[in-house]
C-alpha cells in the first residue's frame, strides 16, 4: 500500500511541473487550437567548443506555427510550461546550452497574433539553482494572472536564489 501511495504521489506531482523535451520533442498545444503538436530544437553553425553563430531554432510539428531562433545557444533544454498567462496556449521555456559558465538566462515565450514573444524578461539562473531543483517559473497558486519567478543573483559575494510573484496578463 505504501508503494502504491508513493507511486501515485510521484506521478501526480509530475503533472504539475514543467515537462522537458526528449529526443522526439515536447508535446503541447502551443497555438491553442485544441490539438497537440511537438516542439523540437535544431542547432546550426555551432561546434562542440561553441564556435560559430550557435543558433538554436525551435520548430513545431504543425508547420503553421512559426519557428523562432535563440542565439547564442548550443541547443539546450526545451520545456512545455503549460498555460502560464491563461490565454489557452501552452508557453515554451528554453534553457540554452553553452560551453562556459554556470550562469544562463531561462527564456519564456508565448505565441501572440504577431508571432513568438517573451512572456517575461530572461530569468537569470545559476547551475546551483538547477541543482537545488528550483525551477525558474511557475503559476502563482495564490494570485490569478501571476507567475512566481525564481532567479539567481550575485549578492554579498554569494549566489542567492530569490523568488518573486510577477503579473503576466
Amino acid at each position: 500500500m505504501k508503494k502504491l501511495i508513493l507511486a501515485t504521489l510521484t506521478f501526480s506531482s509530475a503533472l504539475f511541473i514543467a515537462q522537458e523535451s526528449d529526443e522526439k520533442g515536447i508535446l503541447g498545444d502551443y497555438d491553442g487550437n485544441g490539438t497537440k503538436e511537438y516542439a523540437y530544437t535544431k542547432v546550426s553553425d555551432c561546434t562542440d567548443e561553441c564556435d560559430g553563430k550557435c543558433e538554436t531554432t525551435i520548430y513545431f510539428s504543425d508547420q503553421k506555427i512559426k519557428s523562432f531562433t535563440i542565439s547564442p545557444a548550443n541547443n539546450g533544454g526545451l520545456y512545455n510550461l503549460g498555460d502560464l498567462n491563461e490565454d489557452g496556449k501552452d508557453e515554451v521555456g528554453f534553457y540554452p546550452g553553452w560551453c562556459t559558465s554556470c550562469w544562463h538566462g531561462f527564456h519564456v515565450y508565448t505565441l501572440s497574433k504577431t508571432g513568438w514573444k517573451p512572456l517575461v524578461p530572461s530569468i537569470s539562473t545559476h547551475c546551483s539553482q538547477w541543482e537545488e531543483e528550483k525551477f525558474p517559473i511557475k503559476k502563482d497558486p495564490k494570485k490569478k494572472g501571476y507567475v512566481i519567478i525564481t532567479s539567481s543573483e550575485w549578492e554579498d559575494d554569494d549566489i542567492r536564489i530569490k523568488s518573486t510573484s510577477v503579473k503576466v496578463n
